[in-house]
């Protein structure tokens, strides 16, 4: 008889562990779900698409401009908190922003005055950013509606954005046919892989325009211990266009080989370069040793502990310090000032095009333009 309370005792432990296991297993699980996020003036429907991964972190992402719109990341307590900036609904974002998450294309940063020659032809383009053109133009890629495709796999959920930009769309030649691929996976990454096809001679230049603050919205991102591997930069004129050749980061503000704080030179103005930029405004050329997917970046916020690394396939990438953020925008409950966020936009150099010494931005019929960026958080 003593035997029975025991084995009731064994079962009743039993069932709860079952059941307990249950309810672990079902948080695990990778979801991706769609809201309806508002309506552009033409009629069209944006949507918000929420992936979260087996740990709890969440990316939302739009397909009005592909724009990721919140992430999601943990401190070193096991908090979770946004760290891009941007808004809560649509409107702000067509009321205009500085590229808050955004997909830019058909051409990331800047083309000299706005033209370029392809085979003997020149094409122009729209003048938006001082006397040049910038991120695609007037309404580049960050302003249309991307057709979306939902992926769920064992242990990732995606989505999948495709859009044809018409030949001459913008000034372009080509009819592009693009495809953009987010990836949330259970480490913690974000990964975008970016694909295009043309039907005639055009330049592509894709990139993510996210504005990252690891304090979770807080405080600027002076504080933040960025590390790049790169030698040279790609300095600039006064109109943030490339000279043409590169400068060695030794001995300068722009020596970010060891973790260095964003604000140790970003107002070491006698740096022409920082003049130039008003900040850091400038693309750096990776140390790549080929060319596979490889770490180049890495992100600290010393108090809350949250790490970014960020890996590419590209050859360089423009980080931005948000120089030009006034404080005039505000969402989250933050008000977005200067210095607020940060930028590693991978990509080519700007205005290849017309600087044939630079890696080519040419893509031709029959070739397929193919990167990856992925960017991965934890805390330390």
């Amino acid at each position: 008889m003593r035997r029975i309370p025991f084995l009731l005792t064994a079962l009743v432990g039993l069932a709860i562990f079952s059941c307990s296991k249950t309810k672990n297993e079902e948080k695990m699980i990778s979801t991706i779900s769609k809201e309806a996020f508002g309506q552009l003036p033409d009629g069209q429907q944006a949507d918000l698409y929420t992936l979260t991964n087996a740990n709890g972190m969440t990316v939302n992402i739009t397909n009005y401009g592909g724009i990721i719109t919140k992430l999601t990341a943990p401190d070193k307590n096991g908090q979770w908190a946004d760290v891009v900036l941007g808004f809560d609904s649509l409107a702000p974002y067509l009321s205009g922003h500085p590229f808050f998450g955004a997909l830019v294309g058909r051409y990331g940063n800047r083309i000299a005055k706005g033209k370029f020659k392809l085979n003997g032809q020149e094409y122009s383009l729209a003048i938006n950013n001082g006397p040049n053109a910038l991120h695609g133009g007037t309404k580049g890629f960050d302003k249309v509606i991307w057709k979306a495709t939902e992926i769920k796999q064992d242990s990732v959920v995606g989505l999948q954005l495709e859009y044809t930009s018409k030949d001459m769309e913008e000034g372009y030649p080509g009819n592009l046919t693009v495809k953009v691929v987010y990836t949330l996976d259970n480490e913690n990454a974000l990964t975008i892989d970016y694909t295009a096809t043309t039907d005639k001679p055009t330049v592509v230049n894709l990139t993510n325009h996210s504005y990252f603050n690891l304090t979770g919205l807080k405080r600027d991102i002076l504080d933040h211990e960025v590390t790049i591997a790169s030698d040279s930069i790609v300095p600039v004129d006064t109109t943030l266009i490339p000279t043409g050749k590169l400068r060695a980061v030794e001995g300068t503000p722009f020596d970010f080989r060891k973790a260095t704080k964003v604000g140790a030179g970003i107002d070491k103005v006698e740096d022409e370069q920082i003049k130039a930029g008003g900040g850091y405004d400038h693309c750096w050329v990776l140390k790549r040793s080929g060319d596979g997917l490889e770490k180049f970046a890495t992100v600290k916020d010393p108090e809350s502990g949250r790490v970014m690394e960020v890996y590419t396939t590209e050859p360089g990438v423009q980080f931005y310090t948000g120089n030009f953020l006034d404080g005039k925008l505000t969402g989250k409950g933050a008000t977005f000032s200067k210095r607020f966020g940060l930028c590693l936009e991978t990509e080519h150099y700007p205005d290849s095009p017309n600087q044939p010494q630079f890696p080519t931005t040419t893509l031709n019929p029959g070739e397929t333009y193919k990167t990856t960026t992925k960017y991965k958080f934890s805390a330390q």
